[in-house]
């Protein structure tokens, strides 16, 4: 009775995929796909689950669930986050699965896509129950993971930290190093120079691109900023010092204000003293209502899933708005933004940068050749702006959305690497 429960108010989540999702139902039918393509399309390669006992702090032990989709492999080794959420189903995680196969295909890095992770909540285990727990899921998944069959990642509520603990206990199974088993780990154990801010940075290589295309000049433009969390923050960080105008932040506290624009840094200053971005000295108060529909040239979402939609969807004012969250407009929102020429650049575009630079710390770790940070940045740019221009092409040449275009494009590339390999 307790996992129906959970899996009810999970259901709730699953929103976060239904914008992609019933994108592709009208896209199965555009592109005339046969019925094995959509069947092959449809479901993963392979999930599974697993129950382990893990010795608590009070002595006793206590049953965990986990979870691992992968859901295609015809591009290479599946890649994907690990994220502990006491609503977990793997129902959910198959959606975020496909997604991830989607999007490795789109930034046209040799992966497929996987999602995993553990029902549990966090804030219940102390550091050393949270360790056991990672330890032991790890050693129930280590057959089905390695550096060319499945590689995890961060995801949410799971860090650095976390990575560190499933590098370790999978070179104690294998008695070997093995650092391109996990990407997200710290630098000084074989992580990638720009992963922390990759996301953030990623979507401004997107959003520049766009800009250039549109022959639209930054001066002329504000850009509020929904949600200032780490992806928020930092790219807000990243546009301001790249001179934009950043007038509007918030996080769930509230947000602030300044028509001639923040200084980003003292915002941060005072989000990590008080815990909040509201009442900034010479700034304005503001809802995250408010912020969605001001007058601004550019919104950036960065926050969480369906925040504008049916009811908020006709105040929106921005020309272009950059997804950094997943899924922060429903499809109905979102068709009625296009119909008003709004340029939305996409969350499967837009936000992943994370997944390139994990990308490039698995080259690192299998070459042990480790990139200054000028060259991940430059590889980065390029892999961002090179899908972002194949994209925009398809929009063209369709008269389509981008999310649409963007969807077709990788759908295309995993459907030619299934035929390659005879499985069509």
């Amino acid at each position: 009775m307790k996992q129906n429960k959970i899996e009810r108010i999970h259901s709730d989540s699953a929103r976060t995929c239904k914008l992609c999702m019933e994108e592709m139902e009208t896209l199965y039918e555009h592109l005339a796909m046969s019925t094995d393509e959509i069947d092959l399309l449809d479901m993963p390669k392979r999930s599974f689950t697993v129950h382990f006992p893990v010795r608590m702090d009070s002595g006793k032990v206590k049953m965990f669930i986990g979870h691992r989709v992968q859901y295609n492999d015809a591009r290479g080794p599946t890649k994907g986050g690990i994220r502990y959420h006491p609503e977990l189903t793997i129902e959910y995680l198959q959606d975020l699965a496909f997604l991830m196969s989607i999007k490795c295909a789109l930034v046209n890095i040799p992966f497929g896509g996987a999602k995993g992770g553990i029902v549990v909540n966090t804030r219940e285990l102390s550091r050393g129950e949270l360790e056991r727990v990672t330890r032991a899921y790890i050693r129930e998944i280590a057959d089905y993971i390695g550096p060319f069959k499945d590689i995890p990642a961060p995801d949410v509520y799971t860090d650095e930290q976390i990575m560190v603990w499933i590098l370790d206990e999978f070179e104690k199974i294998r008695r070997e190093h093995t650092p391109s088993i996990v990407t997200g780990k710290p630098v000084e154990l074989g992580g990638s120079h720009v992963r922390k801010y990759s996301t953030s940075l990623g979507g401004v290589f997107i959003l520049e691109e766009a800009l250039r295309k549109l022959d639209i000049d930054r001066s002329e433009l504000c850009v509020a900023i929904q949600g200032f969390g780490k992806v928020g923050s930092n790219v807000a960080r990243i546009l301001y010092e790249k001179g934009f105008t950043v007038c509007a932040v918030s996080d769930s506290k509230g947000g602030i204000y300044k028509p001639e624009g923040l200084d980003i840094k003292k915002v941060i200053d005072h989000k990590t003293g008080t815990g909040s971005v509201i009442d900034l000295p010479e700034s304005q108060n503001i809802t995250n209502e408010q912020l969605l529909a001001l007058d601004c040239g550019i919104l950036i979402p960065a926050a969480l899933s369906n925040q504008i939609k049916r009811e908020n969807v006709n105040d929106v004012k921005a020309k272009i708005i950059l997804e950094l969250a997943n899924a922060p407009l429903t499809m109905e929102a979102s068709r009625t933004l296009i119909d008003r020429s709004v340029l939305i650049i996409p969350d499967i575009l837009a936000n992943a940068g994370g997944v390139v630079v994990s990308y490039f710390e698995w080259i690192q770790n299998l070459s042990q050749d480790y990139w200054e940070e000028d060259k991940v940045l430059e590889r980065l740019r390029e892999k961002m702006i090179t899908a972002f221009e194949k994209v925009h092409d398809i929009c063209l040449e369709q008269n389509c959305s981008m999310r649409r275009a963007a969807l077709q494009f990788a759908i295309q590339r995993i459907l030619y690497a299934e035929r390659l390999r005879g499985n069509l």
